[in-house]
């Protein structure tokens, strides 16, 4: 406990911007308790109303709860770009690993691969993809994944080669040990938290990309609560109903520049060798 106080004390900012994340999270899992009304719902009668103390943020052309749908749309967007993340940095860091490692065959397909990917413009190809498969989330999932897994796997190379030059890991090899073991103890522990400072600010950057597909028709589709959609859906209305694309917007902004900050002060924390020079300086 005292070094969690310790820890707040020092880091205030990275601190704040945890509870605010948590926030985002417990908005998106208690969604149905905290929405005022049914996002689903459609009142013809009650379509295009503005901001009032009924709809604190309005309602859309089929008289649905905008403030509603904005909190549903929270636990769409957040989860599907958390499992993007996840599936990226599973898939790329172990391609990265595999081919840094063990070089030779299996480095040259594996960059080939990345390469290829490398030479379309990404999110044009996610388009390409994500219209061949259909427009869904799952889809749209599936098609960034295709083409973003290459930069954890170019990253995870890059330590991987430069991890291997080092002593202990010659040391560790001329006295029998595993790959397994090698990979596990001495690979993982040091490239892990450049990693996960990657993914945490990728957050953000893959929530605008799905939200970017669903506005462009390829990823969500109605009647989902998804942040693309619902300003796909009121770009039409946006000189007479302007709400229907602020609310939206406004969360997206929110949650992405919440996890941007998280991933650039983390990087702070667990950068050593800045801390190390820093501490040499004063």
């Amino acid at each position: 406990m005292k070094n969690i106080k310790t820890f707040i004390k020092k880091n205030k900012v990275f601190s704040a911007l945890i509870v605010m994340a948590i926030a985002i999270a417990l908005v998106a899992i208690f969604a149905p308790f905290i929405a005022p009304h049914d996002p689903y719902a459609a009142e013809l009668q009650h379509a295009f109303q503005p901001p009032s103390s009924e709809h604190l943020l309005g309602t859309d052309k089929l008289g649905r709860d905008v403030l509603s749908r904005v909190i549903y749309g929270t636990r769409i967007s957040l989860s599907a770009s958390l499992i993007l993340v996840v599936l990226i940095f599973l898939i790329g860091t172990t391609a990265g690993i595999l081919a840094g490692y063990f070089g030779g065959i299996v480095n040259a397909v594996i960059m080939r691969i990345s390469d290829m990917m490398i030479s379309f413009p990404g999110m044009v190809l996610a388009i390409a993809m994500a219209g061949i498969m259909g427009a869904s989330v799952k889809n749209a999932i599936i098609a960034i994944m295709l083409v973003s897994w290459t930069k954890y796997a170019r990253l995870a190379i890059s330590l991987v080669l430069k991890i291997c030059e080092e002593d202990y890991i010659y040391a560790a090899r001329v006295t029998g040990c595993k790959t397994s073991t090698i990979i596990v103890k001495y690979l993982l522990p040091n490239i892990l938290p450049t990693l996960v400072i990657t993914a945490t600010t990728d957050i953000g950057t893959m929530i605008l990309e799905l939200a970017g597909l669903s506005f462009l028709g390829f990823g969500a589709q109605s009647p989902a609560a998804e942040w693309g959609l619902m300003l796909n859906e009121g770009r039409a209305y946006l000189l007479n109903c302007p709400w229907l694309m602020i609310a939206p917007g406004i969360a997206i902004c929110i949650v992405v520049i919440v996890f941007n900050l998280i991933g650039d002060k983390l990087r702070d924390i667990l950068d050593v060798r800045q801390e190390t020079s820093e501490s040499q300086v004063s």
